[in-house]
């Protein structure tokens, strides 16, 4: 069974920073691309920043400049620094992994739980 556990949420002031961190653990034999997402209320779930296994990274054009998603492979974990927070960032932030159980089988999404980022104005 996969886990995706995320940490890092909580209420900031505008301008401020966070990091979100997501640890992937149970039955893993690879993991491709990673990602965060996020949800407002009244809103779709939209892609904030992905990266590969290689380290290419994707990000939306709402938080280029602001936000790095970094990962490290040997313990499963993907960040999100947050700097410059806007209230527009306000939402439920989710960890996604494309990964792989075994050989042979192939890969599929995983999810987090999610956690709370609230950015006061």
């Amino acid at each position: 069974q996969v886990q995706l556990v995320e940490s890092g949420g909580g209420l900031v002031q505008a301008g401020g920073s966070l990091r979100l961190s997501c640890a992937a653990s149970g039955r893993i034999f690879s993991i491709n691309a990673m990602g965060w997402y996020r949800q407002a209320p009244g809103k779709e779930r939209e892609l904030v920043a992905s990266i590969t296994s290689r380290g290419t990274t994707t990000y939306v054009d709402s938080v280029k400049g602001r936000f790095t998603i970094s990962r490290d492979n040997a313990k499963n974990t993907v960040y999100l620094q947050m700097n410059s927070l806007k209230a527009e960032d306000t939402a439920v932030y989710y960890c996604n992994a494309d990964l792989v159980v075994t050989i042979g089988i192939r890969s599929r999404p995983y999810w987090g739980q999610g956690t709370q980022v609230t950015v006061s104005s």
